[in-house]
């Protein structure tokens, strides 16, 4: 009996199906099953499967004779597994690496709880990756396993199947199987996630979310969106049959519906044309239908539960125009105000260029406004002990003000203080660079500490690597070196990299 079955459902995935498979199969973590199921793919995906499955006796190759959808190929999958957990893996993502194994870990440190909660990260087909933005929801602090009722916030996080593994004697007990039809998961997840008696989270990334450019089900224009109803009749048609359930999270799931709803009915390109006032009209049935007399809405949701109660697409229609041009003219006047203030603040700033200078004053910041430390932290504190007659302050944004030390004074980027040193400081000293627009007087001594070792390419050696540049403008960025007085170094190797891809005529103090 392997550790872990891991089912792939397959339909029409050839471009991205080896990197699916290889991702599970190259896993530092051996003891697996690999089932890939072929949903009577129309193109190559079945003979791929085929190669896998001649290649590696860990991969079960399973053929339908016609296509049935992901909700049921992931059943066919299910038919076939004997592992001690199920993970559920779409066909076209990618698990990374080690994933299984701190999975295996998790697993054993909470004493093997019926369901485990791992994060994702969304790969854009750009390039960039972004994790869940809900990843604090799965913080390993606390008592695991646990029940839903202790952490409901979960139910925040994206309810799909993918991001968990399951005790297969769990998924067994309670009969628990995917039903037909677009959004399969939420008459699956809801339903395990509420019946687990044992839950605990793994806050690691497990898993990359392909994000197509084109090709996804949910982002097509098809009426079989209007499959959410049949599923959310489903997760209901669930909570009758254990009253128990039902009195603590009815009210919760019909929040969650209601905004499920509200999501499809309000992205572009979802609906066909024409289908808007059916599908909201079924929206009210369904809101009439389940709603909790008394239920809490929070004040944010409370238009848009109006509207899904009155399901009428006019009035949506309009009010949701009106609220757009609200939005909009807020962010207007949010602009003006920033540009107005941003006004002002330079004039101030141009005035202050006119005072003396304060030789008395040293000030100083490191990684964009990030807190105390590093190299200027140490200085910082240097001068307090050595220069006692020089106050210091130190640029931090608001959040970062616990790391400052309270003889020191405290400066948020941005504000008339904060420009107000930057033009009237003798001393300024960072680890990286002020502000672009900082004037450099005569008289002031800019002490630029850097941070860490040059081991990788950085300055004017990222000319010939725009990828790594990111369109970095390379003249700015020599301006703003040619206001340094001083370099700090901590050895010859140092000492010769900076010189070269920060060209300027500094001093360098290789001070060690």
């Amino acid at each position: 009996m392997p550790r872990f079955s891991v089912i792939v459902p397959v339909y029409k995935v050839q471009a991205y199906l080896h990197a699916c498979l290889e991702s599970v199969l190259d896993q530092s973590f051996t003891d697996i099953e690999l089932i890939a199921v072929d949903d009577c793919s129309p193109d190559a995906c079945g003979a791929i499967i085929d190669e896998f499955a001649v290649g590696d006796g860990r991969v079960k190759a399973v053929h339908l004779a016609e296509n049935v959808g992901l909700g049921r190929a992931r059943n066919a999958g299910m038919e076939h597994a004997t592992g001690d957990y199920l993970i559920f893996l779409d066909s076209d993502d990618t698990l990374t690496p080690d994933a299984l194994h701190a999975i295996s870990d998790r697993l054993k440190e909470t004493d093997e709880p019926d369901v485990l909660v791992y994060d994702y990260a969304r790969s854009h087909w750009s390039g960039e990756t972004v994790r869940n933005q809900y990843a604090n929801l799965l913080d390993e602090e606390g008592e695991a396993p646990f029940r839903l009722a202790d952490r409901p916030a979960l139910l925040r996080l994206l309810m799909v199947a993918w991001n968990k593994a399951y005790r297969r004697e769990f998924i067994e007990r309670e009969g628990f199987v995917f039903p037909p039809g677009l959004y399969e998961d939420t008459p699956w997840t809801f339903p395990v996630m509420l019946s687990a008696d044992s839950i605990a989270t793994l806050d690691r990334v497990c898993l990359h979310y392909r994000q197509r450019r084109g090709g996804n089900i949910l982002g097509t224009t098809t009426r079989r969106h209007f499959d959410i109803f049949d599923q959310y009749e489903r997760v209901f048609a669930f909570l009758d049959e254990r009253p128990e359930l039902s009195a603590a999270w009815r009210p919760v799931l019909f929040r969650r519906m209601v905004d499920h709803l509200s999501v499809i009915f309000t992205k572009r390109n979802r609906l066909p044309r024409g289908s808007r006032p059916d599908f909201l009209r079924k929206a009210r049935t369904h809101y009439r239908r389940y709603r909790v007399p008394g239920a809490r809405v929070r004040t944010r949701d409370r238009l848009r539960h109006t509207l899904v109660r009155l399901g009428s697409h006019r009035t949506y229609r309009t009010l949701w125009t009106a609220m757009r041009v609200r939005t909009r003219a807020r962010r207007y006047a949010a602009a003006v105000r920033r540009k107005i203030r941003g006004a002002l603040l330079q004039l101030h700033y141009r005035i202050q260029l006119r005072l003396p200078l304060r030789s008395d004053r040293a000030v100083f910041s490191a990684y964009w406004g990030r807190g105390y430390g590093c190299n200027p932290g140490a200085l910082e504190a240097a001068v307090r002990e050595h220069a006692p007659h020089i106050r210091t302050a130190w640029i931090a944004e608001q959040a970062h003000h616990h790391t400052l030390p309270t003889a020191t004074g405290r400066i948020r980027p941005g504000t008339a203080a904060y420009w107000t040193a930057l033009a009237r400081s003798k001393y300024l000293v960072n680890n990286v660079n002020f502000d672009r627009r900082l004037v450099k007087r005569p008289g002031q001594i800019m002490i630029q500490t850097q941070h860490g070792t040059p081991l990788k390419l950085m300055g004017l050696d990222l000319q010939d690597r725009p990828a790594a540049a990111r369109g970095t403008d390379f003249g700015a960025l020599l301006k703003n070196v040619d206001k340094w007085d001083y370099v700090l170094s901590a050895n010859r190797h140092s000492t010769l990299v900076w010189e070269r891809v920060y060209p300027a005529a500094y001093t360098t103090l290789e001070y060690g």
